[in-house]
């Protein structure tokens, strides 16, 4: 049983930070947890431009990529119905199932999300899931990726943030980019409430659908 987990920018040190932040996962006897790039992708996906853009590129690589479980590993769930309607296995977006951890752990939650922008289509995929009166607030740090993948440049913000929709009522916070994966354990020490990263709330999922 293969899991393969897509990165839908071109960064390789945001697929290395997915991919440290998912190891414990693979397990003794367990699936393989394969991470890709998509190439083809922009540098992060900042706009519903990026969004869409990378829905065809997604549906390319599924199909030249055989698994059981694919994972869309950007916070926004870029391409999600696109990439269902392109396989008969299950896809899974890494944002989707961080909500459905942060809801059966606590009441209310609330986001950190990269940039202003990503807000529209939090709210969207929140929407969706009928879980829109849930989200207790969501604050954007406005980070570059490459600001979020340094060890410490924009964690200031990153704790601000999270203590920001704490203080608005989160009883457990979501990473809003993947490229925050290595910063969890801080932002878990600064806002003192449980702090969920989506890749590894994805990946524990599209487990559980393999050995259920």
């Amino acid at each position: 049983m293969r899991i393969l987990v897509i990165n839908p920018n071109s960064s390789t040190s945001c697929s290395a930070g997915i991919d440290k932040a998912i190891a414990a996962f693979r397990l003794p006897g367990g699936p393989v947890v394969d991470v890709a790039t998509l190439r083809e992708g922009p540098p992060a996906i900042l706009t519903w431009r990026d969004w869409h853009a990378v829905a065809g590129p997604l549906c390319d690589l599924v199909g030249r990529e055989p698994a059981d479980v694919y994972v869309i590993a950007c916070a926004s769930d870029p391409g999600i119905d696109a990439v269902r309607a392109a396989t008969a296995v299950p896809v899974l977006g890494v944002f989707r199932c961080a909500v459905a951890a942060a809801v059966a752990r606590a009441e209310r939650f609330g986001v950190v999300a990269i940039v202003d922008a990503s807000k529209a289509r939090h709210l969207a995929a929140l929407r969706a899931m009928g879980l829109e009166p849930r989200l207790a607030g969501e604050c954007a740090v406005n980070a570059t990726m490459d600001e979020l993948l340094d060890p410490a440049a924009g964690r200031a913000r990153l704790a601000s943030a999270a203590r920001e929709v704490v203080a608005a009522g989160a009883q457990t916070v979501i990473l809003g980019c993947t490229g925050m994966a290595h910063h969890r354990a801080f932002i878990e020490d600064a806002a003192g409430v449980p702090v969920i990263e989506p890749c590894q709330a994805a990946v524990a999922q599209a487990i559980g659908l393999l050995l259920a």
